[in-house]
C-alpha cells in the first residue's frame, strides 16, 4: 500500500516538507503510514549502520536494495527479509524488491526515499538524480568529490523540495550527546571567546595490490568506476569479495574520494561549523602539509597538517598528531570532546586515545555541567540521525543535516585537501567558492567527468 508522504514540493527556505498521511489512516504501523525505502548501495556502511539504524524505525519500510555487485543485492535482500521475519513473526512479511541498476529504482514510484551508502564519487550525482524523481534522501558523507559537485547538489535539492539528510550521526544524541553539548558550551561563552580548534584526524597507510585481475561475473565495474576515468579491475581497488564489513580499498585510491580528510574530517568540521556557527560559510585561508605515497596502488594523504583561518579569527588545526576528536580552546578555558570505543562499523580507524582519556572533557570539568539558561543558546536536537530524517519526512519539521550545511561541511574539508595540493597560502571565498588570484587551486573545484556519468551531464539534459 503507498503512503502519502509522497509528492509534496517543499522551499529550503520556509523548512516546508511533504504532508502527513491522512487521518483516515489508524496506527503507526499502518502500512499507509510507512515510508518505503530503497537502500542504494549494500557495502559496509550500509549493512552494519545505514541498514540495522533504520530498520529500528516504526516509519521505515525497507522495500527495495541495489548494488552493482549482485552478490551484494542478494545477501543484503535476505538480511532485511530476515529482520523483518523475525521481528514480525511473519516469514513472507516483506519480498524486499532487488535492482542491479539505480535508474530502475529510482523510476518505481511506490519508492518514496532512499538511503545512499556507496563509494564517495557516486553521493552526488544519485542524490541530484533522487531528488530529481521525488525521492527523499539519506547520503552518507562526504556529500561529494568535489566542491562543484557539492554546489549542484545542494542547488538542486533545494530546487526540487525533497528532504535530505546527511550521515553526520555525531550531531545527534544517539550514540554520542557529547558533541552537541560541547558545541552548546562553545557557542555560549563558556571557554570565553573561541581561538583554536584543533581537530585529530588520522591519515591512511600506503600499500594495495595493483596486479590487474579479471573482473568477478556478479559486478558491473565499468557503471561501478562511474564519472572517474576507466582503470583496470583489481580487488584492492574495489571492495571485498567475501566479506561485506571488511574496510574496502576504493577509500584508499584518490580516484573515488580524498582520504581522511573527506572520509572523517566531514564529521569532525561538522561539529566546528556548528560550535562556530559558521554552518553556511567556511574558511577564508587554508595552508597545509602532507605526505602522499610513492608506491602502491593506494594513494590518499598519509600524514598531515592543515592550517586554516575563518572570518570570526578563529583558527582551525588539523593533523594527526591530535587524538581523534575535537578540542575548543578560548580566551577562558578549553573543552574536548571524541566518541567512545562505540564505532559505526568494525573496521573504523581507532580512536587514538589512550585508556585515560574521557570522551569529554574541559579545563575546568565544572564546565562540562554548567546549566545552560533559557535565554541561552540551544541548539537543535535530534534524538538519532535515521529518525530525525523520517520524522522531518511524515512531520512538517526541519531535519539537523540539510543539503547546504552537509555542502558547507565537505566543502572545507576539499579546501583542506586543496591546500595539501598546492605548496603556499591558499585565500578561499566561501560566497563565491573560489580561490582568490590561483587558477591551479581553481582547477581543483571540480574533475573531468567520464561520460555518460557524472553530475555535469545530468545538468546538460535539464537544459
Amino acid at each position: 500500500m503507498k503512503t502519502a508522504v509522497k509528492g509534496a514540493v517543499v522551499t529550503s527556505a520556509a523548512f516546508a516538507f511533504p504532508a502527513i498521511v491522512p487521518s483516515s489512516v489508524f496506527g503507526k504501523s499502518a502500512p499507509s503510514n510507512k515510508i518505503n525505502i530503497a537502500q542504494i548501495g549494500c557495502g559496509r556502511i550500509a549493512r552494519v549502520h545505514d541498514l540495522p539504524s533504520t530498520l529500528k524505525c516504526d516509519a521505515a519500510r525497507i522495500m527495495a536494495v541495489c548494488d552493482l555487485d549482485s552478490n551484494r543485492v542478494q545477501s543484503t535482500k535476505q538480511f532485511i527479509q530476515d529482520f523483518y521475519a523475525k521481528s514480525t513473526g511473519q516469514s513472507n512479511y516483506m519480498d524486499v524488491k532487488p535492482y542491479s541498476n539505480y535508474h530502475e529504482v529510482l523510476a518505481n514510484k511506490d519508492i518514496d526515499a532512499v538511503i545512499i551508502s556507496t563509494p564517495d564519487h557516486w553521493h552526488a550525482q544519485l542524490a541530484i538524480q533522487s531528488a530529481l524523481a521525488g525521492k527523499h534522501i539519506y547520503c552518507q558523507k562526504p556529500t561529494s568529490l568535489t566542491i562543484e559537485e557539492g554546489r549542484t547538489m545542494s542547488d538542486m535539492i533545494r530546487k526540487t523540495g525533497v528532504v535530505f539528510q546527511l550521515g553526520s550521526q555525531q550531531r545527534s544524541i544517539k550514540p554520542w550527546p557529547q558533541f552537541k553539548r560541547a558545541c552548546e558550551l562553545v557557542r555560549n561563552g563558556r571557554i570565553g571567546k573561541l581561538k583554536t580548534i584543533r581537530i585529530g584526524l588520522p591519515g591512511d597507510p600506503s600499500g594495495g595490490i595493483a596486479t590487474e585481475m579479471p573482473i568477478p561475473a556478479n559486478f558491473n565495474y565499468d557503471m561501478w568506476l562511474g564519472s572517474t576515468p576507466y582503470v583496470y579491475y583489481t580487488l584492492d581497488r574495489a571492495h571485498s569479495q567475501t566479506s561485506v564489513t571488511a574496510r574496502p580499498g576504493w577509500l584508499r585510491c584518490e580516484q573515488f574520494g580524498a582520504g581522511m580528510i573527506t572520509g572523517w574530517g566531514v564529521h569532525h568540521f561538522d561539529i566546528a561549523h556548528w560550535a562556530m556557527d559558521t554552518e553556511y560559510s567556511g574558511p577564508l585561508e587554508a595552508e597545509a602539509q602532507a605526505t602522499f605515497p610513492k608506491t602502491g596502488l593506494w594513494n590518499v594523504h598519509g600524514d598531515f597538517e592543515v592550517n586554516l583561518k575563518y572570518h570570526n579569527d578563529v583558527n582551525v588545526v588539523v593533523s594527526g598528531k591530535y587524538p581523534n576528536g575535537l578540542r575548543f580552546e578560548g580566551t577562558d578555558g578549553w573543552i574536548f570532546v571524541t566518541r567512545d570505543d562505540t564505532v559505526v562499523t568494525p573496521s573504523d580507524p581507532p580512536p587514538n586515545l589512550d585508556k585515560k582519556t574521557l570522551t569529554f572533557q574541559a579545563s575546568d570539568p565544572k564546565l562540562l555541567t554548567t546549566v545552560i539558561g533559557p535565554n541561552e543558546i540551544h541548539l537543535y536536537e535530534s534524538p538519532e540521525q535515521h529518525q530525525n530524517w523520517l520524522d522531518s519526512i511524515q512531520n512538517n519539521t526541519p531535519n539537523i543535516s540539510p543539503p547546504e550545511v552537509a555542502h558547507r561541511s565537505c566543502s572545507a574539508c576539499l579546501v583542506a585537501h586543496a591546500a595539501m595540493k598546492v605548496p603556499r597560502k591558499l585565500y578561499w571565498n566561501p560566497h563565491k567558492e573560489h580561490f582568490k588570484n590561483d587558477d591551479e587551486a581553481n582547477k581543483l573545484l571540480s574533475r573531468p567527468q567520464r561520460y555518460p556519468y557524472g553530475t555535469s551531464y545530468i545538468g546538460a539534459k535539464l537544459s
